[in-house]
């Protein structure tokens, strides 16, 4: 019951700083667009594009949170937890395609350079990198504890990168006239955030296929069963992740009943796997050395 609670209270958390950072990146992002189209600034505009993506990312992420915090049913008997794993694979796709988009965009704008305003350029972007600032320090604590925040994190910290870029992009069209740079800086805000991507997307998929968590050796968490007095063999061992920070394990366990009392084995089992890997919860099934030669024999009966 404890576990459940302080769950409960970390989602809590983390949905108060979802709700300012979306307040925040909304508003500016508002300011964004027509600073874009005022200033004629590719880069600002794939800067607004990819805060676009992040107003989209904090409100997926922050109706996963709702979403996950439902009681497990009949029907899902794991919950929703998984839910948030789902809105951290699905923003991963989104800012996958925003950063192509960019790419794109900015191959474009180099065949046919356009007028910019500098100064409106830069203004606007130092005021969107005080936002992301802010947005990054607000959830970068949670980041480590799920992962569905940390791919609204990732779009924040990404879009900061992006927020360098164009101030730096509009200072060197101020003083040298260079507008090319501009196409190039949106470009390479494309090519940064396409392995964070990547990252965060391979993360999630290891858990909806179930994977091994990150940070989990399977063979020793194999060593370490083994070495429990008692235990003569082990089999069908599944370790993965409902969701971040959320892992789960089923084994079947020889024991050896005569030197150990199989609820000694199975205690034993249980706070090693939590100790040890952080396994939260674990299922053992218990079986005797001639449990399988047993099933065998009733099947042959059943057959005959």
């Amino acid at each position: 019951m404890s576990s459940g609670h302080s769950h409960g209270q970390v989602r809590a958390g983390h949905e108060k700083l979802l709700w300012i950072a979306l307040a925040l990146t909304t508003s500016f992002m508002v300011a964004e667009v027509i600073g874009a189209f005022v200033t004629g600034s590719l880069a600002l505009l794939s800067d607004a594009a990819h805060m676009l993506t992040d107003v989209a990312a904090l409100a997926i992420s922050l109706v996963a949170i709702h979403i996950a915090q439902r009681s497990a049913d009949k029907k899902r008997t794991f919950g929703y937890a998984r839910f948030e794993i789902l809105a951290a694979a699905f923003n991963a796709v989104l800012l996958f395609l925003v950063a192509i988009y960019i790419v794109y965009e900015a191959y474009l704008r180099l065949k046919a350079p356009a007028e910019i305003q500098s100064m409106g350029m830069l203004v606007i972007a130092v005021i969107g990198l005080i936002v992301n600032l802010i947005s990054m320090r607000l959830l970068g604590a949670a980041s480590g504890e799920s992962l569905n925040v940390k791919g609204a994190y990732l779009e924040v910290w990404s879009d900061m990168v992006g927020s360098i870029g164009v101030i730096i992009a509009a200072l060197l069209i101020r003083f040298t006239g260079w507008t090319w740079v501009d196409s190039l800086v949106a470009a390479g805000i494309g090519f940064w955030v396409l392995p964070r991507t990547w990252s965060l997307l391979k993360e999630s998929m290891n858990i909806l296929l179930q994977g091994v968590p990150e940070g989990i050796d399977i063979e020793k968490v194999e060593a370490t069963l083994y070495g429990i007095e008692g235990v003569k063999n082990i089999h069908d061992l599944h370790i993965w992740a409902l969701t971040s920070g959320k892992s789960v394990m089923s084994v079947h366990l020889v024991a050896d009943s005569a030197s150990r009392s199989e609820q000694a084995i199975l205690a034993e089992v249980t706070s090693l796997m939590s100790d040890k890997f952080h396994i939260s919860h674990t299922t053992v099934q218990m079986e005797g050395s001639d449990f399988h030669d047993q099933l065998a024999d009733d099947h042959e009966g059943m057959e005959h």
